[in-house]
C-alpha cells in the first residue's frame, strides 16, 4: 500500500486494543495520517465504503511452519520464506515467525541464516524466527521426530545466542527436560523470547523456568502436562502466573472451546492468551498431503494428521480462528481480534499489530460476519 491516498469509512475499525464505530481512517502515500470520528476525517482523494466490515491492523502470527505448499524444514531459504510469507498475507496475515520444527542442527543452522538473509533483503512479513525445538521432551513429542531430539548442548547454546543478536526476533520453544534452567537463564539474558511447550514437567519447575525468564507456553493445552487437582502441570503454570503468555491453536479441534473458555476467565495477568494457526505447508494453497522429516501428513476435514491419526500442525487461519473464539467460545470480537494482533506483536516486541498515525497501513479487511477476510492492501 506504499502509494496509496484514500480515506476508509463505513465500517467498524479496529485500532489494535478495540473496535471503533462511525470513525474513518485516513491513508495517505502508504501510511496512517488520521484515525478519528467519521465527521472529523475529511476526504481528500479516493474513498472506501467498507460497507459494515471491519479494518484491522494485520494479524501476527508467532508459530508458522509452512504455507503455500512448502514447509521451512524442507528447504530453509530465503526463497522458501517469501512463499510462506506471501501466502499467509493473502490470509490476512502481515508479521510472521516462520517456524523451524525439530530438526538437525545442520537445518537449524540453515533456518537461523535464511531467517537473516529474508530479514537483510526486505522480504515482507518475516518478523524473526521461530525455532520450536529440538530440545523438547520425547514424552511430549506430538509430531517431532524423537529420534531429532536432543539435549542443549554448549554450541547449541551459542549458536542461539549468536542468532539472537543478529535477528530482530528470536523465539525457542524449550522443554526443561532437555534445557537446564543455567543455559534457560543465559538464553533470556541473551534476547532470547523463551517458550515452554512439549514438556511433560510439573507446576513448579515451570514457575522457576518463568524465573529464570521464560515468557510464555507454547500451544497452550497441547503437547504439555494437563491441568489435575493435586499436579497442575504446564496447563495450570501457564493460566496461574502472570509472567507467562501462552499461544493457543482455536481450531475447535487441538483444543475444545469449553476448554478455551475456561483458559480465558482463568488467566492471570499480565501475561496473556495469544492465537496461532500452528500453520504447515497447505495454509494459503489446496495440497492435500505434504512430508515432514520423511512422514507423511495427511489433510483431511480441516485436520492435519500423521499416519497414526497425530495431530501435525493445523489446517488453519487466523480468520477461522477468530470465528471459533467468538462463536463457540463467547470471546468478544475485542478480545479476540487483540489475541491476533496487539498482544502477540507486544510480546515479541514486534511494531505491528496496532493502527498508530504515521506507521505503515499493514491493514486486513474483514468480512461483517467473520466469513473471510481480504488480502492486504486490497481493501477497494
Amino acid at each position: 500500500m506504499t502509494d496509496i491516498s484514500l480515506t476508509l469509512r463505513g465500517g467498524r475499525i479496529f485500532d489494535g486494543q478495540q473496535l471503533r464505530d462511525d470513525h474513518a481512517l485516513r491513508i495517505e502515500n502508504g501510511r496512517i495520517t488520521a484515525l478519528d470520528r467519521d465527521d472529523r476525517v475529511p476526504t481528500v482523494d479516493g474513498e472506501v465504503d467498507l460497507g459494515g466490515d471491519i479494518v484491522a491492523p494485520g494479524y501476527v502470527d508467532l508459530q508458522v511452519n509452512g504455507g503455500g505448499g512448502v514447509m521451512f524444514n524442507d528447504a530453509p531459504t530465503v526463497e522458501t520464506l517469501a512463499r510462506m510469507a506471501a501466502a499467509h498475507r493473502h490470509l490476512g496475515t502481515d508479521c510472521i515467525l516462520p517456524t523451524l520444527i525439530t530438526d538437525t542442527p545442520g537445518h537449524t543452522a540453515q533456518a537461523i541464516e535464511a531467517a537473516i538473509g529474508a530479514i537483510a533483503a526486505g522480504v515482507p512479513g518475516i518478523a524473526g524466527l521461530h525455532l520450536e525445538g529440538p530440545h523438547l521432551s520425547v514424552a511430549r513429542k506430538g509430531a517431532h521426530d524423537p529420534a531429532l531430539i536432543r539435549p542443549m548442548r554448549d554450541e547449541d547454546l551459542g549458536l542461539l545466542l549468536d542468532a539472537a543478536r543478529r535477528l530482530p526476533v528470536l523465539m525457542v520453544t524449550i522443554a526443561p527436560e532437555n534445557v537446564t534452567l543455567d543455559q534457560a537463564k543465559a538464553l533470556a539474558q541473551g534476547g532470547v523470547l523463551l517458550s515452554l511447550g512439549h514438556t511433560d514437567t510439573d507446576y513448579d519447575i515451570c514457575l522457576a523456568y518463568q524465573k529464570a525468564g521464560v515468557r510464555c507456553v507454547t500451544h497452550l493445552f497441547n503437547a504439555m502436562s494437563q491441568l489435575g487437582n493435586r499436579a497442575p502441570g504446564v496447563v495450570g503454570a501457564a493460566l496461574d502466573s502472570g509472567g507467562l503468555s501462552a499461544g493457543l491453536i482455536a481450531d475447535g479441534i487441538h483444543v475444545h472451546p469449553a476448554a478455551m473458555r475456561a483458559a480465558f476467565a482463568a488467566k492471570r495477568g499480565p501475561g496473556e492468551i495469544f492465537l496461532v494457526t500452528d500453520a504447515m505447508a497447505p495454509a494459503g494453497s489446496d495440497i492435500t498431503a505434504f512430508e515432514l522429516n520423511g512422514r507423511t501428513i495427511r489433510r483431511e476435514n480441516g485436520r492435519l494428521t500423521l499416519g497414526d491419526g497425530t495431530l501435525a500442525g493445523a489446517d488453519l487461519d487466523m480468520t477461522r480462528a477468530l470465528q471459533v473464539l467468538t462463536r463457540e467460545v463467547g470471546l468478544g470480537l475485542d478480545a479476540a481480534l487483540r489475541a491476533a494482533t496487539s498482544i502477540p506483536a507486544t510480546l515479541a516486541g514486534i511494531e505491528a499489530g496496532s493502527l498508530r498515525i504515521g506507521r505503515p497501513a499493514a491493514l486486513v479487511r474483514i468480512s461483517e460476519d467473520l466469513s473471510g477476510c481480504g488480502e492486504l492492501g486490497a481493501l477497494s
